[in-house]
């Protein structure tokens, strides 16, 4: 059985940064993680839970890309791995980050449907509108991180909401049985909204989800110029 190399960053300089497990095949990066910890150290410090991609919780950096470790398959044209904690969040151990700053982002944007006050049930969205096709796109976010540690401008020390944040306020904004589409508006055109973004495509690159946070975030500013139809 081949073996792999993996290096890992440590939060304590006195702790093991390199090991090596054994190959199976097929391995994820989650699989690496729970081998090491198993097999060489149990103090080894790292998140997961559903296994399935659909919690986020999971997400780290492999050979500096952000992924989600129980998705993502360890390459096969390697003997060599790094795994880092996402960038630009503060670490609490090992591959553990605080995820504060990325939700106090996400909470500023009112991420929840604020429902108008004249709406009957069932309030349905017609599934073949334009409506539906523009929201479905970008719905499915899992709040993973990936996309705001993959982006240049996100930080935990700086004010810009994030891929993620826009995003979400995009769908709200879209949403015709929302009644906060003006406020959030309002947020998203600030000075740590729409007009921080660089447009490096980071976020839309790793997105595990295949979402485009850069299209919403166009698509915010082309509101703003031009009006919601």
């Amino acid at each position: 059985m081949s073996k792999l190399r993996v290096r890992v960053r440590r939060s304590d300089a006195d702790s093991t940064e390199l090991f090596e497990v054994d190959r199976t095949d097929p391995m994820m990066v989650l699989d690496v993680l729970l081998a090491i910890q198993r097999q060489d150290d149990a103090s080894l410090g790292f998140r997961f839970s559903c296994r399935v991609a659909m919690c986020g919780t999971c997400t780290v950096r492999l050979d500096g890309r952000s992924v989600l470790a129980c998705q993502t398959p360890v390459p096969t044209d390697t003997s060599e791995i790094r795994l880092d904690p996402l960038a630009g969040l503060p670490v609490v151990r090992d591959l553990i980050v605080d995820t504060g700053p990325f939700w106090q982002q996400w909470a500023q944007v009112t991420p929840y449907l604020v429902p108008r006050d004249d709406l009957t049930e069932p309030a349905q969205i017609e599934p073949d509108s334009e409506e539906r096709q523009l929201i479905d796109r970008s719905l499915d976010c899992i709040g993973c991180a990936a996309c705001f540690s993959s982006c240049g401008i996100a930080d935990s020390g700086r004010t810009f909401l994030g891929p993620a944040a826009l995003n979400r306020a995009m769908v709200l904004i879209a949403d015709s049985r929302d009644s906060s589409a003006e406020e959030r508006m309002g947020e998203v055109s600030g000075q740590a909204g729409i007009d921080s973004c660089h447009y490096m495509y980071g976020c839309t690159s790793v997105c595990p989800k295949g979402l485009d946070p850069a299209g919403a975030i166009r698509q915010l500013r082309s509101w703003r110029l031009h009006g919601r139809p």
